[in-house]
């Protein structure tokens, strides 16, 4: 028996737990793994002692079965439930930083690990906010925070039901809408990035539905010389993160 609610999230990972507990995140417990190096917990143990939360030592067969195929590391933290952003927050957070906006819409991407490494890269680059669907979509869970490496306390991520809808309401905001896509006919290096801007990932496989690729502004493509086809969705995706830092740092 665990002593976690089912509401509530849990936070497996040295770098994961610290972020949540730096970002303010609401956490109601950490346990740690007996024997655990002081090293690591440390700083852990430190801020979790400046926020008044409560620390236990436990063996590590206990984080082993609250966290279920999760490199824990031995730190484990149990936090309210993730609260998803609402879409005028992403929109906000662009104002409040003056910056032309620069949004993520993704696809139904279904591997968590895929959704951690994009969001990590997202909070490198500066995206303010990353959308994701409701359905036929991985969502925030403790694989995704352990791959964002603590990105996912950063990053504002809303979850909505209908990604075609939110990408005309994104448009009524003056947002271009930039799909990417193998077929495309212009190379995302001959395309200026500098506009209001939600660029669109698509699934692993399939890519971007048919519908959400007739409503994209324009489509772009990464150019490929080897034998494959396509990259990896969230290697795609830095890729792209990045061309969007160099054009805006450029300008």
């Amino acid at each position: 028996m665990t002593e976690t609610n089912p509401q509530d999230e849990i936070i497996a990972g040295k770098h994961p737990v610290l972020e949540a507990l730096r970002s303010g995140r609401e956490i109601n417990k950490i346990w740690i793994a007996e024997g655990a190096q002081k090293s690591m917990t440390q700083p852990i143990t430190a801020e979790a002692k400046k926020s008044g939360i409560i620390v236990q030592f436990v063996d590590k067969r206990k984080l082993d079965g609250m966290a279920e195929g999760v490199q824990h590391q031995g730190v484990i933290a149990q936090a309210a439930a993730f609260r998803y952003a609402e879409i005028e927050e992403i929109l906000e957070a662009a104002r409040s930083r003056n910056e032309t906006p620069f949004i993520l819409l993704l696809d139904e991407i279904e591997d968590p690990h895929n959704l951690g490494s994009i969001l990590r890269t997202a909070e490198c680059t500066g995206v303010h906010g990353v959308i994701i669907p409701k359905r036929r979509a991985v969502g925030l869970t403790a694989t995704v925070s352990k791959t964002s490496a603590g990105a996912a306390e950063y990053v504002p991520v809303a979850r909505v039901t209908n990604l075609a809808q939110t990408i005309d309401r994104l448009k009524e905001e003056g947002i271009w809408i930039a799909g990417t896509d193998v077929s495309a006919k212009q190379e995302i290096y001959s395309m200026k990035f500098d506009m209001p801007l939600a660029v669109v990932i698509g699934n692993e496989g399939k890519g971007i539905g048919r519908l959400i690729k007739e409503k994209c502004d324009f489509l772009v493509k990464l150019p490929m010389k080897g034998q494959l086809n396509s990259l990896n969705a969230s290697v795609a995706a830095g890729v792209f993160m990045y061309e969007v830092v160099r054009q805006r740092r450029s300008v």
